[in-house]
């Protein structure tokens, strides 16, 4: 009996470990996928196949392997965005999207487009299989690509008669993964790990940056062994939250020095350690007024070469597996360490202590209407709590409020959007999550942000999956008491006044709560996570609460919008 160009896609995702797949069923693809479910493959469903990229970008990051999605012709060009933001989050995705039949294509096929073309900018590696015998091989290279050094998506296109067509698969054994392999540990230079270790060593004011690509890596007890031992304040991006967790002694949180007042002591370190990080928008790129006016030297960790002397020069580089590079730093310092002076570690925590005392009494507090911070501290409660909760965020201020003052304690437990700044995210990642771990997953919306993806509550309640979204509603995008001057229409910032999104999820099954107050909204959110049932509270904030994200107003003197 011969096989299908489909069994030889279904047996080479195998070979690579996949169960899972997210997408959007589709005419050019649904005989793979017909095949796929027969081959005891789940598939989650979406309704829009952003929501699907987005969920394989989560689901990636949390298992640390290759996540697949399946779309279909026009479908594929929804999954740019998505695809977009894995590549700047490092998530190793393997996008197929079906196409019309091969003989047809160039020839005004049905919903033909240049599905090639479209993903190459936005993917490490762009292919159309050729022919339906070599589909093992395309796979072999897609898992290799994505998973290989900096690590990111990459798209394959099949035709549809690719899928049905006859074939012999005397050719799969050659590319299975044994066969190929794909480096793990891939050590630095030793030379550059003595001079990495002689800087930190005549350090006086040192500090320590992970970005996403330690998250992705690093084994978090090695980088708490280093920190210990080194006693050097560490300070990642959201990606790489609670490596070392938020309550240890020597981590300072996020990095971002707008949203951290700790993190304003960049300006004065002498030595800066880049662990899996960029020196892209979120440091300023390493220069100006954010890393003040002494000299620094830096040490960067990185899996990709381009990366160093990107935007100013590094020291002591170290090119390699983050992990390798991290244990091999921990081997070379020996057992004799001087900690940096006491002075600077000191100069830092106040900075820190100094940030906690002057939010306690906002995260405290219980308005009607509620603010950000009244309402985040009754999240801030549930995160300590339940320290195993997933959190899933995305929005403008509630983005950036959230993460300067939710804590983090386990690694891997925090989901945003990362450097890129897409918005949409939130509806994929926490289903994502949810099937993998099966536990509660919690998500903290802005009302705009959920707007991008907020028909997947359809999903979460068709699946059954213990999602609690808790959308921050204050009427407008950052604040909802704008006023349109010019004529009848609302202003561009601004929603319908005092929507309803739990109804939304009532209408589909799950349970919708409104509350208005911190309290309110702590019993909603407790009650919801210990259901297990998809839940949405729609959290009432005020409308003059929250700031224009950006300056948007400011930045444009003919606007009548200005930040207040």
């Amino acid at each position: 009996m011969g096989i299908t160009g489909s069994d030889l896609l279904v047996q080479s995702l195998k070979a690579e470990g996949v169960d899972t797949l997210f997408g959007v069923a589709g005419d050019h693809i649904l005989h793979s996928l017909d095949v796929m479910v027969d081959n005891d493959f789940r598939m989650i469903d979406f309704r829009h196949e952003s929501g699907a990229v987005h969920a394989a970008d989560a689901y990636s990051r949390i298992l640390r392997k290759g996540a697949v999605t399946l779309s279909t012709t026009p479908g594929h060009a929804n999954t740019i965005p998505a695809l977009a933001n894995a590549l700047h989050s490092e998530a190793p995705i393997v996008n197929i999207s079906g196409s019309a039949d091969s003989n047809n294509l160039g020839r005004g096929a049905m919903q033909e487009f240049d599905q090639i073309g479209v993903a190459a900018s936005v993917t490490k590696g762009a292919w159309a299989i050729p022919s339906p015998e070599r589909i093992p091989e395309y796979v072999s290279l897609a898992f290799r690509t994505a998973l290989s050094g900096r690590q990111g998506p990459v798209h394959l296109t099949i035709p549809h008669d690719f899928q049905s067509a006859k074939v012999s698969g005397s050719e799969l054994q050659r590319f299975l993964p044994n066969d190929y392999g794909i480096p793990k540990r891939v050590m630095g230079d030793f030379n550059q790990v003595n001079r990495a270790i002689e800087l930190l060593n005549s350090a006086e004011r040192p500090l320590i940056f992970a970005g996403s690509t330690a998250a992705a890596t690093t084994d978090p007890k090695c980088l708490t062994e280093f920190i210990k031992k080194t006693h050097i304040p560490f300070f990642s991006e959201d990606s790489a939250r609670a490596l070392i967790p938020d309550s240890q002694k020597y981590s300072f949180g996020i990095g971002y020095q707008p949203l951290n007042q700790a993190a304003q002591k960049l300006k004065e370190a002498d030595v800066v350690v880049m662990i899996g990080a960029r020196l892209n928008w979120l440091l300023s790129h390493g220069k100006g007024r954010s890393w003040g006016e002494k000299p620094k030297k830096f040490v960067q960790i990185d899996i990709e070469p381009k990366e160093i002397d990107s935007n100013v020069q590094i020291v002591a580089p170290l090119v390699g597996d983050i992990g390798s590079c991290v244990s091999a730093l921990l081997t070379s310092m020996g057992d004799e360490w001087s900690a940096p002076p006491t002075d600077w570690t000191e100069a830092v925590s106040s900075k820190k202590d100094a940030n906690i005392e002057r939010m306690a009494p906002k995260l405290q507090n219980n308005n009607v209407p509620m603010d950000y911070h009244g309402a985040l501290g009754a999240l801030r409660t549930i995160i300590k709590e339940r320290p195993d909760t997933i959190l899933v965020n995305e929005g403008a201020n509630t983005l950036d409020i959230t993460r300067s003052v939710i804590d983090m304690y386990k690694p891997r437990k925090r989901l945003d959007v990362g450097t890129w700044g897409v918005m949409g995210i939130g509806m994929g990642f926490s289903i994502a999550a949810a099937v993998e771990t099966g536990k509660p997953v919690l998500a903290v919306e802005g009302d705009s942000a959920f707007g991008f993806s907020g028909m997947e509550i359809e999903t979460i309640c068709r699946y059954n999956l213990p999602i609690c979204i808790v959308v921050f509603n204050n009427s407008g995008i950052y604040r909802g008491t704008d006023v349109n001057v010019l004529s009848s229409d609302p202003a561009w910032t601004c929603f319908v006044t005092d929507s309803r999104y739990d109804k939304m999820m009532e209408a589909f099954g799950g349970v919708g709560v409104h509350a208005t107050t911190p309290d309110e909204l702590k019993r909603a959110v407790d009650t919801a996570m210990d259901s297990g049932r998809p839940a949405l509270i729609n959290a009432a904030i005020d409308p003059a609460a929250g700031s224009e994200s950006g300056r948007i107003g400011n930045l444009n003197p003919q606007s009548k919008l200005r930040k207040k």
